[in-house]
């Protein structure tokens, strides 16, 4: 009985007992409040099967303590108003002596967690947990609250950085590399589940590189059996050294309580949304020039691949870092930096994750010959440059906003980068064009055979005097045609 449990419980605490044996180590000098931000790497200790009952003994007790004062709770609220379904309605407005129509107030709270990175009080939550809110309000673990400033917000990643005024140095969190974590590492979440208080899971590295979760468009995540719950948004999970491996973020659940399989954002690309606050300087990634799909097990067979996996080079960027390197259409990429690529997504993070001026090395195959380059990684162009218009006239886009697309904003918006045509920004509840299904993000790629490029072409092309239009709008991946007569 005693072999069994010793071999069940050494199962479960593969590589603790090196890290909780002795204190963690100190964190070297913090990092400065302005310029780069990129966090303590401390290499990791040894991984290490327990060989005794005392080892299996060994307590989360020394970590939890030296990364808790680190994580904090987030509330937020905010002032909304609400009006009667009934107002304007005169028999309402009669009845109710006019009061029907008037908007009442109702305050909406939310709660979550977050992660102190730098010792000013830099602090990173997830952008869903303050996303519309006017009071953010940030509780340390010694029940210090701060009002807190909002830095920098990013959808595309979920993630957003905080900033609070204190006059001492702050506990704050180094960050480990995520691209070094295995599956079966010992991990722990810390934060604030259902506003109950300060809590902390522990599990394991459960799987790596998920890119069908659909919480965000970089849709890269570590997967983890710690418990996480509603609460534990924004919140830290952290290696057995006490460093920051992921930013937690969302949970798979049939019922909203935890289910054991959570998400957390990687610590790379957490740093890299730090850096672009700290700066002050808009958060552009990289990107090679290239767009990019998912090989299939169609086109596994017809390239003649062991197994689908990698990306494939659909389209490359003239003069753009994948062309200046000899990568073309029909190239399928399979590595970066060392890396494994299982898809166009897992492409676009390993490349994101860089900063402009970088030399990736990329792995691909071409024509089942294994080949390797160096790209110099560049910030997308902005060409056409951006160009706002609100169309209006006796035509079926009356009430549309419609803009540029160029590389950039494509991936702001989080389209292919290389798409074409003219992206619909906004359309009037009441229009015409809203009724007929015409939605943001929708392109507009030609006006009565025309091809429009830029939204000064499409006004031109849309204003011309006639009384029926075709247009071809491309709905995300379907071009579909789109007649009107008025």
């Amino acid at each position: 009985m005693y072999r069994l449990a010793l071999m069940a419980a050494s199962a479960l605490l593969v590589a603790f007992s090196t890290a909780c044996a002795q204190p963690a180590p100190e964190a070297e000098s913090p990092p400065p409040s302005t310029g780069e931000m990129d966090g303590e790497i401390i290499s990791a200790a040894p991984r290490i099967v327990p060989q005794t009952l005392a080892e299996v003994k060994l307590s989360f007790a020394p970590v939890v303590e030296r990364a808790a004062p680190a994580v904090v709770n987030i509330y937020t609220r905010r002032v909304v108003q609400q009006r009667s379904p009934f107002a304007g309605d005169p028999f309402f407005e009669r009845f109710f002596g006019g009061r029907s129509g008037a908007p009442r107030e109702r305050v909406q709270n939310s709660l979550g967690s977050g992660v102190i990175v730098s010792p000013d009080g830099v602090v990173v939550t997830n952008n869903h947990v303050i996303d519309g809110m006017t009071e953010i309000k940030v509780v340390l673990n010694d029940r210090r609250e701060y009002n807190a400033e909002l830095v920098l917000a990013d959808a595309q990643t979920d993630l957003a950085v905080l900033q609070i005024d204190v006059n001492e140095p702050l506990p704050y969190l180094n960050f480990a590399n995520s691209d070094s974590i295995q599956v079966g590492d010992v991990v722990l979440a810390i934060g604030n589940p259902f506003g109950v208080g300060q809590t902390v899971t522990n599990g394991i590295v459960s799987a790596l590189a998920r890119t069908a979760v659909s919480v965000s468009d970089y849709q890269f995540f570590i997967q983890t059996d710690a418990a996480i719950n509603p609460g534990n948004s924004g919140g830290a999970l952290i290696d057995i050294d006490g460093r920051l491996i992921g930013v937690n973020t969302a949970i798979y659940s049939r019922s909203g309580g935890s289910n054991g399989i959570g998400f957390a954002i990687p610590s790379r690309l957490v740093q890299q949304v730090i850096r672009s606050a700290i700066s002050g300087n808009a958060l552009v990634r990289p990107w090679i020039g290239a767009s990019s799909s998912t090989v299939t097990s169609d086109m596994a067979k017809a390239l003649q691949l062991d197994r689908p996996a990698g990306a494939i080079i659909d389209d490359v960027w003239q003069r753009g870092p994948a062309d200046l390197a000899g990568i073309e259409p029909g190239d399928v990429v399979i590595e970066v930096n060392g890396q494994p690529v299982y898809d166009s997504a897992t492409l676009q993070y390993r490349v994101g994750v860089n900063s402009e001026g970088d030399s990736a090395d990329i792995v691909f195959l071409r024509g089942g010959q294994m080949r390797s380059v160096a790209v110099a990684l560049q910030l997308p162009p902005e060409t056409p440059a951006r160009d706002p218009r609100q169309l209006s006239g006796n035509h079926p886009l009356n009430g549309v906003s419609v803009d540029n697309l160029s590389p950039r904003y494509s991936e702001e918006l989080g389209l292919d980068p290389l798409s074409t045509g003219v992206v619909v920004t906004e359309v009037s509840r009441r229009s015409f064009a809203a009724r007929r299904g015409l939605r943001t993000n929708h392109k507009i790629l030609s006006v009565n055979g025309v091809s429009v490029r830029t939204s000064d072409e499409l006004e031109q092309e849309i204003l011309r005097p006639t009384r029926s239009w075709e247009l071809e709008i491309d709905t995300g991946g379907q071009i579909v045609p789109w007649r009107a007569e008025l």
